[in-house]
């Protein structure tokens, strides 16, 4: 009979695998507070925001809709060649 032989033991794979588990688990469940903290880019924008000492805030500038030529598609009124238009 031929004997296989292991190199790596059971019992210390399944050491690892306990302390991956468990290194894992302290991470996950631990309860600490995260301590983030996010500062202002403009007045109130973000919500919940914190400003920063030194820093002048202004309003938040509002989206204004622009009004622009039709460059796209029909540039020419619909006529693909050169010459008057008839």
């Amino acid at each position: 009979m031929r004997q296989v032989r292991h190199f790596v033991k059971p019992a210390t794979i399944a050491g690892l695998a306990v302390s991956a588990l468990l290194g894992f688990a302290g991470v996950t469940f631990s309860s600490a507070p995260a301590g983030a903290v996010i500062y202002c880019t403009y007045v109130g924008y973000p919500a919940n925001c914190i400003a920063r000492p030194g820093v002048v805030l202004r309003p938040r500038p509002v989206a204004r809709a622009v009004v622009r030529q039709n460059v796209g598609s029909n540039a020419n009124g619909g006529l693909n060649r050169i010459g008057p238009n008839r």
